[in-house]
């Protein structure tokens, strides 16, 4: 089993040195084979710059092998030589966008099998904003303001991206539509990743991770840990 990687957005300005750099570590060090996913920001065109400024910021932290897999509709992701790459991959990042419409490209396709196998052969596997999202039980739509199913890597959750400026703003809603659910809010340039003893979560970046469970909050900074079993 490999590690998951979950970040609060922001991703594209250079900002995730911190948990990116510990995920290139977990990975196997800098010739690990990266590939960016830029599905979610297909929709609005935006996928070969996002995808173009993930690989110039893994070269940049020291990153050999970086490849863009243009895994941008449900047809692109049954590709099979899409999915190879995949299962070879020892880190898979997707980038963020609209989470509703990565969740729905990737759902029971054959590049999301290949991403779980790279995952249990070893592989870190996670994203920033949407590309961290779908890995929960639940996700909010923000365009419908609806609740919809993520991919369950992390049952009972759902994860509230850049936090610290309007992800908070859902925790209200989402409280009361998810009431036996975690909520994890991640501010932006913070990451979250599972690689503390006992398979428990530490913060890295520059904000912190709020849990919120029914009533109660809890504040989690960068370079601590937290367990999430108990919720």
């Amino acid at each position: 089993m490999g590690h998951l990687l979950l970040e609060g957005g922001a991703e594209l300005g250079g900002k995730m040195a911190e948990p990116d750099s510990r995920a290139l570590q977990l990975a196997g060090g800098m010739n690990a084979p990266i590939v960016i996913i830029p599905t979610a920001a297909a929709p609005d065109l935006n996928h070969l710059r996002a995808g173009n400024n993930g690989l110039r910021w893994f070269k940049k932290l020291g990153a050999a092998q970086v490849d863009i897999l243009p895994i941008i509709d449900q047809q692109s992701a049954g590709k099979a030589y899409i999915a190879a790459a995949l299962r070879k991959a020892k880190l898979i990042y997707m980038l963020g966008g609209f989470p509703d419409y990565l969740v729905q490209t990737l759902d029971n396709s054959l590049c999301w099998q290949a991403m779980l196998e790279a995952y249990h052969n070893g592989a870190v596997l996670g994203g920033s904003s949407a590309g961290a999202m779908l890995l929960c039980q639940y996700l909010y739509d923000p365009r419908s303001g609806k609740v919809i199913e993520g991919l369950n890597l992390l049952p009972n959750s759902c994860l509230l991206p850049h936090h610290n400026t309007f992800g908070k703003a859902w925790a209200p809603h989402l409280q009361k539509a998810l009431p036996s659910a975690v909520l994890i809010g991640i501010d932006e340039k913070t990451g979250m990743i599972d690689d503390a003893p006992g398979k428990n979560w530490q913060v890295y970046g520059k904000g912190a991770v709020t849990l919120y469970y029914q009533r109660e909050k809890r504040v989690h900074r960068s370079g601590e840990s937290f367990s999430l079993k108990h919720y």
